[in-house]
């Protein structure tokens, strides 16, 4: 039997896509295991978010995700591979839910001594007495569309968010969907910016 070109790129394509699928579930696998025996250990530094951010959104599609992280927030206190995993992990879990024509919406903003990253999408959404339990292994709420999974990625983003000290919540997003808030110690190196209100009066 011979194969065309399309073909053995189609199936080429196709061992791709498992393998990605199964080397994501092995390391949360792993990353779970590390989480209940208590060795995961944080090492903290103070970074930028829009340098950690773009990076976790290297596993989902090109146009699938809406970007908007301000420059002048001020950096986190943070392990930036732990971060990058748990942000990676909540965005993928929002795109396998949300609508193919609407993307998922990631922000950012200073609120006091802290920095909150929200991860927005339009999907069904969950209902609230389901909220804290989609943060437990081996959880899934409903089907999922677009991917699939064994219930992990939001238990390992939940474990490494909180082990550097923040949390991570869900919400209902306005309108239909779900809304991951992700808070993090803001870094004392730079303060949030705010506006001049005296030179707004005077002007």
């Amino acid at each position: 039997m011979e194969w065309s070109d399309e073909d053995q790129a189609e199936l080429l394509e196709g061992i791709e896509a498992g393998a990605d699928r199964l080397d994501h579930l092995v390391g949360n696998l792993l990353d779970m295991s590390r989480l209940q025996t208590g060795t995961v250990t944080p090492l903290i530094r103070e970074i930028d978010l829009d340098e950690v951010v773009p990076m976790a959104l290297g596993g989902v599609p090109d146009g699938s995700v809406d970007l908007d992280i301000p420059e002048a927030l001020p950096m986190v206190a943070v392990d930036k591979g732990l971060l990058e995993r748990a942000v990676a992990n909540i965005v993928e879990n929002a795109v396998k839910y949300a609508p193919e024509d609407e993307p998922v919406f990631v922000s950012a903003s200073a609120l006091g001594d802290r920095v909150e990253l929200r991860v927005v999408d339009r999907g069904p959404g969950v209902p609230d007495d389901a909220k804290d339990r989609i943060f437990e292994p081996f959880q899934r709420y409903g089907d999922a569309p677009r991917g699939s999974g064994v219930g992990l990625g939001l238990a390992v983003a939940r474990g490494f968010v909180e082990s550097m000290g923040g949390t991570l919540a869900a919400e209902d997003t306005p309108g239909g969907g779900l809304t991951m808030v992700l808070t993090l110690q803001a870094a004392a190196g730079r303060p949030p910016v705010v506006p001049d209100l005296s030179a707004q009066m005077t002007s």
